[in-house]
């Protein structure tokens, strides 16, 4: 449970290459930022480290702390790099293959020699019991259970630590898995058990069964990392719950995060969208495009009227980069962000064609980039980075580590400069290009494709990389205008902090609007608020701070897709069933500019219960009110801008003051990131000390 009255929180991402750590005394609005290597062998390990490091700096221990807030990318790691449990899977008679079937149909129609997603489970291990529910819920063919017993033999001989269970129409009744459950756990009480009624009780059989597969596949890890975690927090003197932050921004408490841990696949990205709500909030600005670009990859997320995208269907572990349909699909609440390029440690090479080509492969941590002197030699964006000067090798990690710049070089020369007959700057400058360009363009048609114009959105960059490549992406995007936080290097974290104590829950309940049995779907949403509102209070959210949303996806009848219809919370038990006819139009024209005259379907419901969002944004606005005036430059270095290099001024982010004006090109540093501010743009500082960076347009 929280304790409000330990007024410490800590806030620990841990990504590819860095694992950033935040600590906030929410009563004296003391912020502590820390950043270092991750530990890829055990990632608790830089967890434990950041943890230790910022108490010691803010002179306290452990038993201080209200609350760890914790996001992980262990869960999409297993999924990518195919390193979960051997995951056996209890379907429907007839309904083995479904993870093979998938949608029938091709990402790419043209390629002989695609490659499909390979299933996690093989089919060796996929088994299959005799039942089968309508998808009204009405059994048509009892659950044979003595059948059951024997396909608990099978998969007990299987080799499988984890099983997932996904039975046909099982959102509507979930009574069959329930009974196969109870089975497998009196026969194999040392197996982990995911059912789809549980994990992703919704329409969509291949999703549905994708979905349970990946949680059940990734369940033993994630269990082992949090205990080990939790036991080493322990050991700390840390007595309060291990929280963990959810795709969808939310954060829930270790014990839920464990049953669920599929949810958690983009939980640093997702808590990055966080803090860029947050910033975006306090920099006043509605219409926010979040650029986060890390270490290993690159997002972006659109917050337009400063709320997140969010959907309920995004894939992972993608066969080709951007490629929709090629990897694994996944239905569960999330922000709605999208891979957009390459991260600092991602590798640039000469492709076939003669081509400069980045990622998709990084160098990460270990060894990370040939300028961290671990033992790579191939270059990397951080490497070009720092030969056009956008780095300084000597206060990378506000001077905690030294970069190797003629190693760089050195590999720049050798792996791209030499192959494709042209100086070492010419081949950085490319690589940088190249990055950036590719990043803009994805970016750009992720919001075409939502039916919003990027030129209308404040980009906001954050991640160690982003505030480097954001003018220079902005400027192909054709936005004039962007924002980088204080501490955009750690916003993941920061964002953890300020994100609320929630969950969502779903339930599919296909119907037209007209069928509507209003009484039964009031029946099933107080169950849905009965459960969701106990897995918030048990965190520690009073009775009275709970808030709850609840949404229907809806759809015109023989659409293929649905968006989301805000539901007034009264709507229902007024029996207005004209009015959500109305709420969802609104919805529709909002998103398409049109409504139409046909006949709405619900496909299923959703309902989320949230606590108090932190006071973190207050203690962010009153930064800005501490020292007097600005700070001159510290030093001149030559900066590369395409056309040479310039001596350009060099800023300490810690001494830029609300109202400073500067006019490019500069450099601010600060100990988590840099900016790099070309010559056509120009920067000012607000009341929360995020820098206000404007485009000189022609």
């Amino acid at each position: 449970m929280q304790d409000d009255s330990a007024t410490w929180r800590v806030g620990v991402d841990i990504g590819g290459t860095f694992t950033d750590v935040v600590l906030w005394d929410s009563a004296g609005d003391r912020l502590i930022l820390d950043k270092l290597l991750t530990t890829p062998d055990d990632p608790s390990r830089a967890v434990l480290d950041g943890i230790a490091t910022v108490l010691d700096q803010a002179g306290i221990t452990a038993d201080s702390l209200g609350s760890v807030i914790h996001g992980t990318t262990l869960v999409a790691n297993a999924l990518i790099e195919r390193k979960g449990v051997p995951t056996a899977l209890i379907t429907t008679a007839g309904f083995r293959d479904v993870l093979e079937i998938g949608r029938e149909w091709r990402y790419d129609l043209f390629d002989l020699h695609i490659d499909m997603p390979q299933p996690l489970v093989p089919r060796s291990l996929r088994f299959e019991v005799s039942e089968r529910v309508g998808p009204d819920g009405e059994v048509i063919l009892p659950l044979d259970v003595e059948g059951v017993k024997q396909v608990i033999d099978d998969v007990a001989g299987s080799g499988a630590q984890s099983l997932a269970v996904c039975l046909l129409h099982a959102y509507r009744r979930p009574d069959h898995e329930r009974t196969i459950a109870a089975a497998v756990r009196d026969r194999l009480p040392y197996m982990d058990v995911s059912l789809s009624s549980d994990v992703s009780p919704e329409l969509g059989e291949y999703e549905r069964t994708s979905t349970t597969v990946a949680n059940a596949y990734v369940h033993p890890i994630f269990r082992g990392y949090v205990e080990r975690l939790v036991t080493a927090l322990t050991g700390m003197g840390y007595r309060r719950d291990l929280l963990l932050v959810l795709s969808d921004g939310r954060c829930v408490r270790a014990d839920v995060a464990v049953r669920y841990p599929i949810r958690l696949v983009q939980s640093g990205p997702a808590a990055g969208a966080e803090a860029a709500r947050m910033f975006g909030e306090l920099a006043k600005v509605d219409n926010v495009l979040c650029f986060d670009m890390g270490g290993t990859t690159a997002k972006a997320c659109l917050i337009p009227d400063g709320e997140p995208e969010r959907t309920v269907r995004f894939e992972v572990a993608r066969e080709t980069r951007f490629a929709e349909g090629s990897g694994l699909p996944l239905q569960i609440p999330a922000i709605d962000m999208i891979e957009i390029g390459a991260g600092g440690g991602s590798i640039a090479r000469v492709d076939e064609r003669g081509l400069i080509q980045v990622g998709p492969d990084s160098a990460g941590a270990d060894p990370g980039p040939v300028s961290y002197g671990r033992g790579n030699t191939l270059p990397t964006v951080t490497d070009c980075d720092l030969l056009l000067g956008y780095l300084d090798p000597g206060s990378f990690l506000g001077g905690r580590m030294s970069l190797d710049k003629t190693a760089a070089e050195r590999a720049v020369a050798e792996y791209l400069a030499e192959p494709l007959g042209i100086n070492v700057l010419e081949a950085a400058w490319g690589v940088h290009e190249t990055v950036t360009a590719s990043m803009a363009q994805a970016a750009t048609i992720h919001a075409i494709e939502r039916a919003l114009d990027p030129t209308r959105f404040t980009l906001l960059a954050i991640g160690g990389a982003g505030p480097v490549h954001a003018c220079s992406m902005a400027r192909k995007m054709s936005i004039n205008r962007l924002v980088c936080p204080v501490g955009a290097g750690v916003a993941s974290a920061i964002g953890m902090l300020a994100s609320s104590i929630s969950f969502e829950i779903a339930r599919a309940a296909p119907t037209t609007l007209d069928a509507l049995d209003l009484t039964a779907a009031q029946r099933m949403l107080g169950e849905m608020d009965a459960e969701a509102t106990a897995l918030v209070t048990d965190a520690g959210v009073g009775t009275d701070q709970v808030s709850r949303r609840l949404s229907a996806m809806m759809r015109y009848v023989g659409q293929g897709y649905e968006i989301e219809t805000t539901v007034p919370a009264d709507m229902l038990a007024r029996g207005d069933r004209e009015g959500l006819r109305a709420a969802f139009a609104a919805a529709y024209r909002h998103r398409y500019g049109r409504s139409e005259a046909m006949a709405e379907e619900i496909l299923s419901w959703r309902l989320a219960v949230e606590g108090p969002r932190s006071a973190l944004a207050g203690t962010m606005a009153k930064r800005g009110s501490r020292g007097l005036a600005s700070a001159p430059p510290i030093g001149l270095r030559p900066v590369w801008f395409g056309d040479g290099f310039i001596e350009t001024p060099v800023y300490r982010r810690a001494d830029i003051r609300p109202g400073t004006r500067v006019v490019g090109p500069a450099v601010v540093e600060e100990g988590e990131s840099t900016t790099v501010l070309p010559p056509d743009f120009i920067l000012g500082v607000d009341g929360a000390l995020n820098l206000i960076i404007e485009r000189r347009v022609p």
